[in-house]
């Protein structure tokens, strides 16, 4: 597969014009993702070899840029280890990060092993907004017992956790319904974000949206036409998401994308959710899940 080429210029107005004839002060997008640099090469050697060519695939200041001009008020930099060790300085990585853009909520990750409770104690002490959970990068069992109490402390600090447990675009050996279904159950307070949408498990994922006030999704390349040829959202599914887009936030992987940002708008914009579900998805349901005003608009200083 060919890498997209983005015209970032012309790409920004088309994507501004959106938010704004909607009457918001811009986008918050709740699925980017920023890592240590050599962690993110790693990353984007994966996906160039066995899921598809990063569009994005520049330097941190670029990247950081584009997503302020296309009006993205706050964004996160959601890391996820895959083994023992990593989650603790991935943690420290990304709080210098938010530290640095204070435009980025800051944001922290786990893995099951005996430390978990204590990073994650420290890292919402810290200031920590929202946390990371992936399943099939991991490969980890969600229900682990090394995992109790991380869930736990994160339910009691209504600290949104951003999970991917969906079987897309590569099932795992925990991810689909039933092993983030089972952490539900134990703990119903938990306020989670089922990554795309869970897919392409969508409609057992609208279940728990139904089952579990706290529970959300995010858009993550959902509705695109690159994920409707794999992962179609089901047509008679559309009015169950209607229904609750009020748990329904902007995501969009950032800048893992074999497509333009725009892409991911425009997917939306032609759902027929209507303008006041739209302008909660794009940008209000997620300033009041963390809390956000808005802050001035790069563009505009």
């Amino acid at each position: 597969m060919t890498r997209v080429s983005c015209d970032a210029e012309s790409e920004t107005g088309p994507v501004r014009a959106i938010w704004r004839d909607l009457g918001l002060p811009g986008l918050i997008d709740v699925h980017t993702h920023f890592m240590p640099p050599n962690v993110l090469r790693k990353v984007w050697d994966h996906f160039d070899a066995h899921l598809w060519p990063v569009t994005y695939r520049k330097d941190e200041e670029e990247r950081l840029a584009l997503l302020r001009g296309f009006g993205v008020r706050y964004f996160t930099a959601l890391s996820y280890p895959h083994r023992p060790g990593m989650a603790s300085w991935l943690n420290a990585w990304a709080e210098d990060f938010a530290d640095r853009n204070p435009d980025c909520l800051r944001s922290a990750t786990f893995y099951p092993e005996p430390e978990a409770h204590d990073y994650t104690v420290a890292a919402i002490r810290s200031g920590a907004r929202v946390f990371k959970a992936h399943l099939q990068v991991g490969r980890y069992d969600p229900r682990d017992p090394l995992l109790r109490d991380v869930w736990a402390t994160l339910a009691d600090a209504n600290v949104p956790v951003v999970v991917h447990c969906g079987s897309g675009p590569e099932a795992g050996p925990f991810t689909g319904p039933g092993p983030f279904a089972e952490v539900m159950r134990e703990h119903p307070r938990l306020t989670a974000v089922i990554a795309h949408a869970g897919a392409p498990e969508y409609g057992a994922f609208l279940d728990l949206v139904d089952l579990y006030d706290r529970v959300h999704l995010d858009t993550t390349m959902v509705f695109t036409g690159f994920t409707q040829r794999w992962a179609p959202f089901p047509p008679e599914a559309l009015p169950r998401l209607r229904d609750v887009a009020d748990r329904v936030l902007l995501g969009t992987d950032f800048p893992n994308i074999p497509y333009p940002y725009l892409d991911q708008l425009l997917a939306l914009t032609g759902l027929g959710l209507g303008q006041d579900r739209l302008r909660a998805v794009l940008h209000d349901n997620a300033a009041r899940l963390f809390g956000l005003r808005p802050p001035p608009d790069p563009a505009e200083r």
